[in-house]
């Protein structure tokens, strides 16, 4: 995914009311951006990280900047993160479609944003002729408190511990579903679930893969110019 013109860099100031931050550009203007994330974002806000947006001409919206990623540097060097939640279904769609995703290859069609469940949507369906469909639940992951580990979750879910039963159905139902983390960091060389933080959805996933839902790992390469699907990583659940 390129960005329609090169990210802008600036220091943040605070986050607060989840969905704002004020940054202090490098050219020195001070301006109130929207932060595309409900989670804690731990780790992550800490005001004089360094801070990317992006700009849009949009006269309808309300804020002119998105927060787009933070520096982050665990002690082997600054990396990147991808902080806005909007992105992953689309960078797993892309990726997806251009054969990344070995796992995911060799299905004629792919939706998104199809109905099932409780009063849920599927992130992305994919259909072959003759089988039955295969359910893709995807996961923005941003969290890493030890360096080179992302963890998930960063915050209590219930809403993903449901998602993990509701796959679970698909696959008692004679579906194919697959749990695909994204990991919107260039630092990570593994992926475990934050039990400490949230024992439900811990819970939840050991339930799913026992009913044989699968999960797999994806971490992303990022600049101030693109953000793409790069590699899998192992998942360590």
């Amino acid at each position: 995914m390129r960005f329609p013109s090169p990210l802008l860099r600036g220091t943040l100031i605070k986050r607060y009311k989840r969905f704002l931050a004020d940054v202090a550009l490098d050219g020195g203007e001070t301006i109130t951006a929207h932060c595309a994330n409900p989670g804690s974002m731990l780790g992550l806000a800490d005001p004089g990280s360094p801070v990317w947006l992006s700009t849009s001409d949009n006269p309808k919206r309300k804020l002119k900047f998105s927060w787009e990623m933070v520096e982050v540097d665990l002690g082997k060097g600054s990396a990147l993160v991808g902080i806005n939640t909007g992105h992953p279904n689309g960078l797993v769609a892309d990726a997806i479609e251009r054969g990344v995703i070995s796992e995911l290859g060799g299905y004629d069609g792919l939706r998104r944003e199809v109905r099932y469940g409780t009063n849920s949507r599927i992130d992305i369906l994919l259909e072959r002729n003759g089988t039955n469909p295969c359910y893709v639940e995807i996961k923005n992951v941003h969290l890493m408190r030890e360096a080179g580990r992302a963890e998930f979750p960063d915050s209590v879910t219930a809403r993903g511990a449901k998602h993990l039963r509701e796959l679970a159905a698909m696959v008692e139902s004679g579906c194919r579903a697959v749990m695909v983390y994204l990991v919107q960091r260039e630092d990570a060389d593994d992926l475990s679930l934050a039990r400490d933080i949230d024992p439900g959805y811990g819970a939840a996933f050991d339930a799913a893969r026992a009913a044989g839902v699968e999960a797999i790992s994806y971490a992303c390469r990022l600049s101030p110019e693109e953000i793409e699907v790069a590699r899998p990583i192992p998942m360590l659940g």
